[in-house]
């Protein structure tokens, strides 16, 4: 969801005093504030829960130009690589102020806020009621979600806790989804967002969302399963979009990933969607290159950290790079052709094809005639970008982690690909998988 959002008008509550609220959230950017869900519009009264600006999950309650009861975290979610669970429980009945509205986060229960104005007793809320409710934006057509949602559960006339929705791995310590929850979803209930990009509401209640505005995306980016997506965090002068997938930067630097691997054998594309000819390169980076800086004010490929291949429309186009020297002309690349990158981490190589055949008749499934065999084997490596100036804020690059979609635009046949993990355009080499979690642990 960029300026995306879902909607519905509610009809009479089972118990407008008592709610549920749960959805799992990847975010992609940190700006402005960015409503999850709210209801009403522009005007008085109002309960919107959102993102802060500044990163923490604020709560509120607006009637009569006053905040009738609000929360606001001491902690700051400002992780773009992994995916969230908030799960809010509103019941205006209990007789203890602090039980009222209970707030979870990944599993672990809120306790102390650095804003805290308590519910009332037996008070009802706009949220619940027979009003216009949205997902992803404040109603008045702003503060807009940007990132994923997942599983996004609303139980009208029961509080559950977050336990209802997910539980604690035996064995990482991670707080992992339940797909199938047993609740009670009330009148108002829905459950959106299942396995796929419908608004069809999977609960059983026939509480049905439509569009409000925008376009909503499958991926195949979930919380059971995190892919790689460009790092937000990573030299903020770039403008990322679509799920943090597509981007170009300000100024000449390196750009990477939100997922790295030291071992493995790993694939992903990149589509030049926009070509100019300012810098245009993608490949991969070490660990080295991250600890030093060199990435903040270089390019990739530009010292020995980095290794890369040149998109961009100029004599450089279709050219491998790293050092700071380049190669010969492989394969040259136009606008809308498809990079393919495969890593064997292992063995310390990589590959590039263009739209389905491999350079330097190349074969990464047996090894055979990488581009470059100096990949280094001892540090962690990230997928990397360096793409300058995007022509009317259009992105130049889109990449491929999986998802089955450059940008809003999927591909268009699907490639064999034997560990089942993640849709590309062409065929993964035998033996490599795509880079999320899933796939870091084969």
């Amino acid at each position: 969801m960029a300026t995306t959002y879902l909607t519905r008008v509610f009809g009479t509550p089972t118990n407008g005093k008592k709610f549920t609220f749960s959805a799992w959230m990847k975010r992609s950017l940190f700006t402005g504030d960015q409503a999850f869900f709210s209801t009403g519009n522009s005007s008085d009264p109002i309960t919107t829960f959102r993102w802060n600006s500044d990163g923490k999950i604020y709560l509120f309650y607006l009637s009569g130009g006053s905040m009738v009861w609000e929360f606001a975290t001491n902690s700051f979610y400002r992780d773009g690589n992994g995916w969230y669970n908030v799960v809010i429980a509103f019941d205006s009945t209990e007789s203890s102020a602090g039980d009222r509205l209970k707030l979870w986060v990944n599993g672990e229960q809120i306790t102390t806020w650095s804003t805290e104005v308590n519910v009332s007793l037996d008070m009802t809320p706009t949220m619940n009621t027979a009003v216009r409710h949205d997902l992803g934006t404040n109603g008045s057509g702003g503060n807009y979600f940007t990132g994923l949602m997942s599983h996004v559960h609303f139980v009208d006339g029961t509080a559950y806790p977050a336990s209802t929705f997910g539980s604690t791995d035996a064995t990482t310590g991670e707080w992992k989804i339940n797909t199938n929850p047993t609740v009670t979803y009330g009148d108002n209930g829905f459950f959106l967002l299942k396995n796929d990009a419908s608004l069809t509401d999977q609960s059983g209640e026939g509480n049905n969302f439509t569009l409000g505005a925008g376009t909503i995306t499958k991926t195949e980016d979930n919380p059971s399963d995190n892919f790689a997506t460009l790092n937000p965090l990573a030299n903020t002068s770039q403008t990322l979009s679509h799920g943090n997938t597509s981007g170009y930067g300000a100024v000449n630097k390196t750009y990477t990933a939100t997922l790295g691997f030291q071992s493995g054998k790993y694939y992903w594309e990149a589509k030049c969607v926009t070509q100019n000819t300012y810098t245009m390169i993608v490949g991969i980076t070490n660990e080295t290159n991250l600890s030093n800086g060199a990435w903040t004010s270089s390019n990739v490929g530009s010292n020995a950290n980095g290794w890369s291949y040149f998109l961009q429309s100029n004599a450089d186009n279709g050219k491998s790079f790293t050092n700071n020297v380049l190669g010969s002309v492989y394969q040259t690349v136009s606008q809308g052709d498809i990079l393919q990158i495969a890593v064997d981490a292992d063995a310390g190589k990589i590959w590039w094809g263009v739209n389905g055949t491999w350079v330097n008749s190349g074969n990464p499934a047996t090894g055979a005639n990488a581009v470059y065999t100096n990949v280094s084997t001892d540090q962690i490596l990230f997928p990397a970008y360096s793409a300058y100036d995007g022509v009317g804020g259009n992105p130049l690059i889109s990449f491929n982690f999986g998802n089955g979609y450059f940008g809003t635009s999927a591909i268009s046949s699907a490639g064999t690909n034997a560990s089942n993990i993640g849709i590309f355009e062409y065929d993964v080499p035998t033996g490599y998988t795509a880079l999320s979690t899933k796939g870091l642990n084969l």
